[in-house]
């Protein structure tokens, strides 16, 4: 799949962005733990934030509307899960989310939760599973597009991990974290 983003240059008014947080997340590890958890979290300090509410029947493609969400987001959080690159779905997301951070400057928060960031960088251990097995027989421009952005995001600093060990106390501490870092970065 090419993607059929557009993440165009910053528009004429007065802000470019529609909301202030897109976010990318693997349904089946996080959407009724931590990535619900964070999403209320932002919500509730008034935090705009797009997550797709529905998920994607198996093999179906990005919609146009997820894609416009991530194009009028001005952070993308990625939680980078042990089953996120199973998902061409949510690997067409990071490949879209790293586009539009080379285009329109979208900043990229990435949270390892129970991943290594080395894994996620080199796709090896768990996470590199998929590229050896599940996506073998995906184009190789697209693999490689996956792969480039899996890469870049891995590399990014400031970034959160979450481990297994005491979850609800990370859980807690990170989430207070993103939401004083989202409201200093947004209202300032």
């Amino acid at each position: 799949m090419t993607s059929t983003g557009k993440c165009l240059e910053s528009s004429s008014s007065s802000s470019p962005w529609k909301h202030d947080v897109f976010l990318s997340f693997r349904g089946e590890d996080t959407r009724t733990g931590f990535t619900d958890h964070l999403y209320h979290a932002l919500d509730g300090k008034a935090i705009d934030t797009f997550r797709d509410t529905e998920g994607l029947v198996r093999g179906e493609a990005i919609s146009p509307a997820l894609l416009k969400g991530i194009e009028e987001s001005r952070f993308a959080i990625i939680v980078l899960s042990e089953k996120y690159a199973t998902s061409s779905w949510c690997l067409d997301e990071v490949a879209e989310i790293v586009k539009c951070h080379r285009v329109r400057g979208q900043t990229i928060i990435p949270v390892f939760y129970h991943v290594e960031p080395n894994h996620v960088r080199n796709q090896t251990g768990t996470f590199g599973e998929p590229f050896t097995h599940k996506h073998k027989d995906q184009d190789v421009n697209r693999v490689n597009r996956w792969r480039e952005a899996l890469s870049l995001v891995a590399n990014i600093h400031p970034c959160w991990e979450l481990k297994a060990d005491g979850r609800y106390v990370i859980l807690h501490f990170n989430t207070n974290f993103l939401i004083n870092f989202f409201e200093m970065r947004i209202y300032s």
